[in-house]
């Protein structure tokens, strides 16, 4: 198991994580990427303006999970213990990442920028995606259900190859729902 177990600590400027289980920990300013932090568990943390992208997330454990201001790109995500997977993102660049098939029931992004980030077969529903850019993110076999999509902008879903029953749009992002049929809207 872990060799290691952290509780209620703060963590400044690191720039690399001991295998082990943090609890309840707060990461500031912290610079993880290109790091390999798998197989670590996450518990109830919180990371604040922190560099993660490019980070290996290898079967690592996300409960209960907050990413604030964090630059978070080119992650696979989906490749992280799905096991009590809960995380949200505030104010975070999540360019490029995967969320490939994963359970991501009730995720909060609050503007974010997800532009080309990979939402296939993923279960989203109830999920929140307020204020956030979806420029070219992927949706394919998606799970929308009751998603709010009501303030995202930039989107493209066919609603023919994802479920979308009873999520929210604004009318202005509705030709994000039109787009693969190629028609002008005035």
């Amino acid at each position: 198991m872990s060799d290691k177990y952290f509780h209620d600590e703060t963590f400044i400027k690191l720039s690399s994580l001991s295998i082990g289980e943090y609890e309840n920990c707060v990461f500031d300013n912290c610079d993880f990427s290109n790091s390999d932090i798998s197989g670590i568990n996450l518990v109830e943390c919180i990371f604040t303006n922190c560099n993660l992208s490019l980070v290996k997330l290898n079967k690592t454990s996300l409960q209960n999970i907050q990413f604030k201001y964090c630059k978070i790109m080119g992650v696979r995500f989906d490749t992280c213990n799905p096991f009590g997977l809960s995380i949200s993102f505030h104010n975070c660049q999540l360019n490029h990442s995967s969320f490939y098939k994963l359970k991501l029931k009730k995720t909060i992004f609050t503007n974010c920028h997800l532009q080309e980030t990979d939402f296939t077969e993923a279960d989203l529903s109830n999920a929140v995606f307020e204020n956030c850019n979806l420029m070219q993110a992927i949706f394919l076999q998606t799970n929308l259900e009751k998603v709010d999509f009501r303030t995202a902008y930039n989107y493209s879903i066919d609603p023919e190859r994802n479920t979308m029953k009873k999520a929210k749009f604004a009318i202005a992002g509705v030709i994000g729902l039109l787009h693969k049929y190629d028609i002008l809207i005035d």
